[in-house]
């Protein structure tokens, strides 16, 4: 494929500035939430309702940069064979010495577009697309050559400015392009220009204040030459997001971090709602709740999300599973010492658990539970538990209910363990291999 004057301006803008430009030394393995995010389990267990193992699966990292990311998904996925691709031949080279410096051997980079990923001859059970569609030509166009790469049930993790949120830098972009600062590949002396400019504004100009002083850029070479002066940038509503995965035949699974995107957590009482919107709401879809949020609220900067070329599995009818045929998993990126550690010091001193902890985020609120009940999931630090086993748990650490007196029994056990494992299961925390339910007569 020929490449165009903008693909032109962006390899020369990577090469100049391989990005990130983070430290060969700098390891994410204590950096919970990405491993989290970055572990194909947790992707495919929203599509299929069952837990997956990245062993023996096949990666891309479509765009990956100097390999920061193709690092985290090697150590999120162990056993997984990882290929990275890249536009710019500089940044290329610094993933090679990146993954090399950790003592990944399973892994492969290769210089070239992204458009012409179907040329590698590879399919993929999952791909990574980060910051790399909104600055394409034709960002539809990247997102169906990926989808032409993708193993039937293979999910992609991708994402796309977000219009609303974005618009304020953009209209920067256009202030600096008027000023031919992004004419040539923009370096030290169109930085410094910015600085100048954005440094001797007023503070109340809303350019500055919607941009420059939430963000602190001065000083910060990077963040300045990949927002104020990122070649090809552009944004986009979740309408067209919607649109982009339907004329790539793909499917929505979720948002990668979801809480910022639940209507109701935008309400002062999210369990009282104003009456047409409590009626309206369990009606909506995924897209228009989605658009409900970006029009109230566009504090996100990506329209973040994991997409699949198959229908996702329904979710279980949870009244309607065996229970007693449910096998309990902690997710992998939660089965750590430190975790561990922090269960066994709530129990002693009886103070709630944080399970979320090292997964939490700016998005994501801290999820406490009761460190008695928290004493129940221990065995999952041994592995995968059948549910009844952690009913006997249960019973074994609780016995006595300390309200009445009497004996817990194995009904009210049973009950309380399964509603426990639901809202685990909701975060992601606990992931639940149900058994197929007998069909419905």
């Amino acid at each position: 494929m020929v490449e165009s004057d903008l693909l032109t301006k962006i390899r020369e803008q990577y090469d100049a500035t391989p990005y990130p430009h983070t430290p060969l030394e700098d390891s994410p393995r204590e950096n919970y939430a990405a491993l989290f995010t970055h572990n194909l389990t947790t992707a495919f267990y929203l599509r299929e309702q069952r837990v997956v193992s990245g062993a023996g699966k096949l990666i891309l990292d479509a765009g990956c940069g100097s390999g920061v990311t193709s690092l985290v998904l090697a150590e999120a996925n162990p056993g997984a064979r990882i290929v990275g691709v890249d536009l710019s031949p500089a940044s290329v080279a610094v993933a090679r010495l990146r993954l090399a410096h950790h003592g990944f051997s399973d892994v492969e980079f290769h210089a070239g577009s992204l458009l012409d990923v179907a040329d590698l001859g590879l399919k993929f059970d999952y791909i990574n697309c980060d910051e790399v569609l909104y600055i394409l030509p034709d960002p539809q166009a990247g997102l169906q050559a990926l989808a032409g790469v993708l193993r039937p049930g293979g999910v992609i993790r991708t994402n796309l400015h977000s219009y609303y949120q974005r618009l304020p830098m953009l209209r920067a972009q256009e202030l600096f392009r008027m000023m031919n600062l992004m004419e040539d590949t923009p370096g030290d002396l169109e930085v410094s220009i910015v600085e100048d400019i954005l440094g001797a504004l007023c503070d109340n100009v809303q350019l500055k204040a919607s941009t420059w002083l939430p963000n602190k850029m001065s000083g910060k070479t990077e963040g300045i030459l990949m927002n104020y002066l990122l070649q090809g940038d552009k944004a986009f509503t979740v309408a067209q997001m919607f649109e982009m995965l339907t004329g790539a035949g793909l499917h929505f699974l979720q948002m990668i971090h979801p809480e910022p995107w639940e209507v109701t957590q935008l309400f002062q009482k999210p369990k009282e709602l104003p009456e047409f919107l409590a009626m309206a709401l369990p009606e909506l879809s995924d897209q228009e709740k989605l658009q409900m949020v970006e029009l109230l609220h566009p504090t996100q900067r990506l329209l973040d999300f994991w997409c699949t070329n198959q229908p996702p599995t329904p979710a279980p009818d949870w009244f309607r599973v065996d229970w007693s045929q449910v096998t309990v998993h902690l997710h992998p990126q939660l089965r750590t010492d430190a975790l561990k550690a922090d269960l066994l010091k709530s129990a002693e001193y009886q103070q709630p658990f944080h399970i979320n902890r090292y997964l939490q985020e700016q998005t994501m609120r801290p999820y406490r539970v009761n460190s008695i009940m928290a004493l129940c999931l221990r065995p999952l630090w041994a592995g995968p538990q059948p549910f009844t086993d952690l009913v006997a748990e249960w019973l074994r650490v609780r016995p006595v209910d300390p309200l009445t007196g009497l004996a817990v029994t194995d009904e009210a056990a049973t009950r309380e363990v399964k509603q426990f494992l639901r809202n685990l299961e909701a975060l992601l925390c606990v992931l639940l291999d149900v058994p197929e339910c007998p069909p419905q007569l």
